[in-house]
């Protein structure tokens, strides 16, 4: 097997990476428009839909043409990570990225009995229960795995790119203490607050509190308090913890000068993300939870979790692939012309 695996760049595994990337994004939004119009349990049986792959006028009922089509993208997103991890043991010399690639098998196999899971435990077919607690806990768990999914691919594909095999993508130094720190609180805190938001959608609590930004009694804080209002509560107040933990992740990563000129455009990115995302959770409100708008919320709050990510992975490149000795050597040398003290001081 080893003898397959050579360096350098292979357009043709980058381009399947990618093209499984883009699967996963439409998989995320049929997920995300399932739960919004909750026909999660338009079908009681799993993994089959009414005893059948091809259930007979499953394109006729919206609720499911949904989760039918939820499930036959996650079987294809499937069989693409199988042949992703295949491909990436035989050609891939990196042990790191065939672990990743391996990883990335395994939880789009978890995720999918995950889903399975909320289907079987549901108390439509547990009629014995006096509570769902268990189908909403594998929801949960269904949502929240599906964003780390999403960052370990992204992690992969920016692995398998031109830029970073041929070091275009390298910084010329090791980003600084306060670059990584704080990309890894900003990540932190977006998967918080999208489990928090997952909690908010499964427990039909989007409009608990009816009015954005201030309450039906005019102020910050509601005046009657419930589970759902809770929750709904903590996801607002998540909202800007997040705003501040991006935003110090973005100051600090454009103050650095290792960082500043290759990963600017992703900042860029990050924080127009962040602005349509607070514009998309104003407008479930304001539309009284259109599912459209709910759904984009859910998938723009994922790209959003995957860019940060990523900038906070690029961050790390030196890590993973050590900047050649000649590069060094100049990084090394320009340091020490920095520091130095100009004569004319």
């Amino acid at each position: 097997m080893t003898h397959h695996r050579t360096a350098g760049y292979k357009p043709s595994l980058f381009w399947y990476s990618l093209f499984a990337l883009l699967w996963t994004t439409f998989l995320l939004y049929a997920g995300g428009f399932t739960t919004s119009i909750q026909a999660g349990m338009a079908f009681l049986d799993w993994p089959l839909s009414n005893g059948s792959i091809n259930p007979a006028g499953w394109t006729q009922e919206q609720d499911q043409l949904a989760e039918h089509s939820h499930r036959l993208l996650g079987m294809i997103v499937g069989l693409l990570m199988i042949g992703l991890a295949v491909w990436l043991h035989r050609r891939e010399p990196r042990g790191w990225l065939r672990l990743l690639g391996r990883l990335a098998l395994l939880l789009v196999i978890l995720q999918g009995l995950l889903g399975g899971a909320r289907v079987l435990l549901d108390e439509l077919n547990l009629t014995h229960l006096e509570h769902n607690r268990y189908a909403l806990t594998f929801a949960v768990l269904h949502a929240c795995m599906a964003q780390v999914f999403l960052c370990l691919l992204v992690a992969v594909t920016a692995a398998l790119s031109r830029s970073w095999i041929e070091r275009k993508a390298g910084l010329p130094r090791p980003a600084s203490a306060n670059v990584t720190r704080w990309g890894w609180i900003a990540c932190a805190a977006l998967f918080l607050q999208l489990l928090v938001g997952a909690l908010m959608r499964h427990n039909h609590a989007a409009l608990a509190i009816p009015t954005f930004p201030l309450t039906p009694e005019g102020g910050l804080i509601p005046s009657l308090w419930d589970f759902k209002v809770a929750i709904h509560f903590a996801h607002r107040v998540g909202a800007v913890v997040v705003l501040g933990a991006i935003g110090a992740f973005l100051w600090f990563l454009l103050r650095d000068p290792a960082t500043r000129r290759s990963l600017a455009p992703g900042a860029g990115i990050l924080a127009g993300l962040l602005l349509l995302q607070i514009y998309l959770g104003a407008l479930v409100v304001w539309t009284v939870r259109n599912p459209q708008s709910a759904t984009m919320h859910m998938l723009v709050g994922a790209f959003l979790l995957a860019t940060c990510f990523a900038l906070t992975f690029l961050s790390h490149r030196h890590r993973f692939e050590p900047s050649p000795p000649s590069v060094r050597r100049d990084a090394a040398a320009a340091r020490r012309t920095s520091d130095a003290v100009p004569l004319n001081a």
